[in-house]
């Protein structure tokens, strides 16, 4: 037995949990750690449970037990996410190989010339480059174009970290701003007799959704003399730094981003009960309690929450909450005694409740009065992610001496596409 699982063993037979003297060093063993955590979790619970029914009221060291499962619970999930992020991030750059041979001669000069520029400032390779290209990156537009292989490798990782990017329809464009003309309700349509007049249906009511793109930026910073070291992997270095700040703040936008020089969240649309909705407005489904569960049933508006989705949407549906949240639902049962929430079946795949993937997203709000802290939906129906083409790079060898700034500038923007494909919990009376 691992030291991770021990201190779960000893903090469910009441021992106080000991310094965690190793982490994990591959997924499987996190995985297994995070597995035995769960078995814990369900005996000491359960007895909670049993002590609720026969006392009205769980002992405060059971609760208090539990409270630490669930709390090692989260941290365990953590290291395995991280050991699954780590293992899916390939190295950037010249693999050994000749991974440059599998490149076409155009890719390989960029990469050259891009090196160059990063490294020593030299600006005539990529202008030569991007004169041919017509392209306007020039740097007195504010930078040069990263080669494709960065630009998709910091896309990659990003979908990675960001849920939301991985959830949501994602659609690259040239220009500024995307207008997307939507149907809010159908052809009009009906039975005839084969002889019969044909009366002209009516003309479907379209919504026109714009989504402009605004601008994200990062600014790592570097010596000369990591420059000038041969080894260092500069288009590498460059993706670590950028990759996990860009996924960090398009989260949270996502999510719930105002609009204002950032994308618009799901969130910040207005809500309306499900039962009023209507376009524009995300449905929800209140707990019943302000700030709260009800204390009978609360699994109830989970279940309101799933079908309230159309057929279509919900057999796409995934759950959308961050860890607090999810550790207060893994304690619910159904009639029979069950558990509402379900552990991955294997390393790298998300939990489920209610037979439905869970997505973690620590942008969404813990519970509280009125918070919107649970979504289900059809992201990839429901929410749209527009990219701009194109990563760019201005070398700033000045504004930090010493060091030398890399000015990385991406355009990204999203919103909601279709206002019925997302559903959300409100903790609120009605």
């Amino acid at each position: 037995m691992t030291d991770q699982a021990r201190m779960v063993a000893g903090v469910a037979a009441g021992a106080k949990a000991p310094e965690v003297k190793a982490v994990p060093e591959t997924v499987t063993a996190a995985f297994d750690e995070f597995m035995e955590a769960f078995e814990a979790f369900k005996e000491v619970n359960d007895r909670r449970l049993g002590e609720i029914e026969q006392k009205l009221t769980a002992d405060v060291v059971t609760r208090d037990k539990m409270d630490r499962i669930n709390r090692n619970m989260d941290e365990q999930k953590k290291v395995l996410d991280q050991l699954l992020l780590k293992k899916a991030r390939p190295r950037l750059g010249s693999a050994p190989g000749g991974r440059d041979a599998e490149l076409s001669a155009e890719a390989v000069e960029h990469k050259a010339a891009f090196d160059a520029y990063v490294r020593r400032g030299e600006e005539n390779g990529l202008r030569e480059l991007e004169a041919k290209a017509f392209s306007g990156g020039t740097g007195a537009d504010g930078g040069y174009l990263v080669p494709p292989e960065t630009d998709t490798e910091i896309g990659r990782r990003i979908s990675v970290v960001s849920p939301m990017r991985a959830l949501s329809t994602v659609r690259t464009v040239s220009s500024a701003v995307l207008k997307k003309p939507f149907a809010a309700a159908g052809l009009s349509t009906g039975w005839v007799a084969e002889t019969a007049a044909r009366p002209q249906t009516g003309t479907p009511q379209l919504a026109e959704l714009s989504f402009p793109t605004m601008e994200l930026y990062a600014m790592p910073a570097a010596t000369q003399s990591l420059l000038d070291d041969a080894a260092v992997d500069i288009e590498a270095w460059i993706a670590g730094e950028v990759d996990i700040v860009f996924a960090e703040q398009e989260g949270d936008a996502f999510i719930r981003g105002d609009g204002i020089n950032k994308p618009k969240g799901f969130l910040s649309y207005p809500t309306v009960a499900d039962s009023a909705w209507s376009w524009g407005n995300i449905g929800h489904i209140a707990t019943g309690m302000a700030g709260g569960w009800k204390s009978t049933g609360p699994s109830d508006t989970l279940i309101d929450l799933i079908y309230a989705l159309k057929a279509g949407h919900r057999q796409n549906g995934t759950f959308l909450m961050n860890r607090k949240v999810q550790g207060d639902i893994r304690k619910f049962k159904d009639a029979d005694g069950n558990y509402l929430w379900h552990p991955p079946a294997a390393a790298g795949q998300p939990a489920s409740l209610m037979g439905f993937p869970i997505a973690e997203a620590e942008e969404m709000p813990d519970v509280a009065e009125n918070s919107l802290s649970i979504a289900f939906g059809d992201f990839r129906s429901g929410y749209l992610v527009v990219d701009r083409a194109g990563v760019r790079i201005l070398r700033d060898p000045y504004s930090a001496k010493p060091y030398v700034l890399f000015y990385t500038t991406k355009r990204v923007g999203g919103g909601v596409q279709n206002f019925e494909a997302i559903k959300v919990v409100k903790f609120s009376a009605a």
